[in-house]
């Protein structure tokens, strides 16, 4: 399968999903306007009659990221902060590079169901449910699909030796997200000790050795 198929079937149905996220647009489109510091739910548009064909064209997409680092994975978004063609239609999307047995640790989006497409190589993923912490995972080859719903805590692990990439759309134009790990052991300011202590039955000592650590990755 083409890289160009597989974006266009991911973005087909990250289309197809966009209702129950992002509100509707009133207009046919909604250029973000880089040069206003104006922002209420969203961003303002650019001037209809400066807006160009190219505010509709993103090619970050086009090389694979580096994936050089402890997590073995990086994650290229193509969002309303990047992407200004976007804003307001209720879509973004995403190219995930991993290395032989590299991880995009748990995470959360708060703002977006993710629709994963894997292109290249064989991935573990997973996500876990609100009811009795259920894990529902599968293991994913060349042409699967995979849904992560919105807000619940997911991940992928390259269990192939040869690099991964998969494509990612979502029904928001900017979904945010939340690494686990680093949210808890990496925020500024630091959560109490008291608390982490408490909540993962850990000593101090243990918790600055994580907090050292999650900062590196």
């Amino acid at each position: 399968m083409s890289y160009k198929l597989a974006i266009c079937l991911v973005a087909i149905c990250a289309i197809a999903f966009v209702h129950g996220s992002d509100e509707d647009a009133l207009q046919d489109f909604c250029v973000r306007d880089g040069k206003s510091n104006t922002i209420v739910n969203g961003f303002t548009c650019k001037p209809a009659a400066a807006t160009l064909a190219s505010d509709f064209m993103f090619q970050g997409l086009r090389n694979p990221g580096n994936t050089n680092n402890k997590l073995g994975s990086i994650v290229t978004n193509a969002n309303v902060g990047v992407f200004p063609g976007i804003n307001t239609l209720g879509v973004s999307f995403a190219r995930i590079d991993y290395a032989p047995y590299g991880v995009n640790p748990p995470h959360v989006h708060p703002r977006g169901t993710e629709l994963l497409f894997l292109q290249q190589g064989t991935l573990y993923v997973g996500f876990v449910s609100t009811t009795n912490n259920t894990l529902f995972a599968q293991t994913l080859h060349p042409g699967d699909l995979f849904v992560f719903p919105r807000g619940l805590i997911h991940f992928q692990l390259n269990v192939g030796k040869t690099p991964a990439v998969a494509l990612a759309g979502f029904n928001s134009q900017n979904p945010g997200v939340t690494q686990v790990t680093k949210a808890v052991f990496a925020s500024n300011p630091p959560i109490y000790d008291a608390v982490i202590e408490r909540a993962f039955q850990i000593n101090p000592k243990l918790i600055q050795q994580l907090r050292d650590l999650i900062k590196q990755t």
